[in-house]
């Protein structure tokens, strides 16, 4: 029996919503369920979201309750930026990824999809004072380009959102210090992009760290370089990937997409 067959069913949103909303839904779908696949999730914690299109008020967001591998495209939750809920439901939206994903989504206009994930490398190296070390190629994008939010307490205040906002500043990704990760990009693709290889990086750094062996950094003109590389003008990262990975989700279950 599929994951989707179970008590947490719900009726299709197909016809129900524009196309235009039914395909970020679909898309918004397969990431959860990839994210799941990967191995990035924390029971029914954490959230993936996506704006609504044609809209800067509206996002989509996991029903809480979920595991990400019984999260479908109906079962997603339309909430506004005020977490007024925007469609009949009988799931909420838990209280912090509300603050936190609003918070991006109200102040960066140009980013549509806001990535949370509290992975166990990812929880490691947000507690550690030197963040992000660039110790291998793929962790370059990241140098110089990475906000780090402190550790204020369960993110359930709304006054919370300027100072995730101001310490985000015109980066997509975010440390949030003591909790875990946070990435955000022009859509869903860029976005999962950038969770992918920021928590490599993590996994990289911790392993390096537990060995207690002597390791090297490359110079600060190198770094910036390959930083440079990887964020080259109107590139939006994850271009190539996302297309296969949406096959993959299909080829575990294709039930997201109801």
């Amino acid at each position: 029996m599929s994951v989707t067959e179970d008590i947490f069913a719900i009726p299709s949103m197909r016809g129900r919503v524009s196309h235009e909303e039914w395909e970020a839904r679909v898309t918004l779908a397969a990431a959860y369920r990839l994210t799941a696949h990967f191995g990035w999730t924390h029971l029914v914690n954490n959230h993936i979201s996506l704006r609504v299109p044609g809209t800067d008020d509206q996002f989509l967001i996991n029903p809480y309750g979920f595991l990400y591998e019984q999260i479908t495209a109906s079962s997603l939750v339309k909430i506004d930026v005020d977490g007024n809920v925007l469609q009949d439901t009988d799931f909420e939206v838990n209280r912090p990824g509300f603050v936190i994903h609003s918070a991006v989504h109200m102040a960066r206009k140009d980013l549509h999809c806001v990535f949370h994930t509290h992975t166990v490398a990812g929880q490691a190296v947000s507690a550690l004072d030197c963040g992000v070390l660039p110790l291998n190629q793929g962790a370059m994008r990241f140098y110089n380009r990475v906000g780090y939010h402190d550790f204020e307490g369960i993110a359930r205040d709304i006054d919370e959102r300027e100072r995730l906002v101001a310490d985000l500043g015109e980066h997509k990704v975010l440390i949030l210090r003591n909790h875990g990760l946070l990435t955000a990009g022009v859509n869903v693709g860029e976005a999962f992009h950038l969770m992918y290889h920021l928590e490599k990086s993590c996994q990289t750094q911790m392993q390096v760290l537990a060995s207690n062996m002597p390791y090297s950094l490359p110079s600060k003109e190198a770094c910036e370089k390959a930083g440079g590389q990887f964020w080259r003008p109107n590139r939006v990262m994850g271009a190539r990937d996302w297309p296969a990975l949406v096959k993959l989700a299909d080829s575990l279950d294709p039930g997201y997409r109801t």
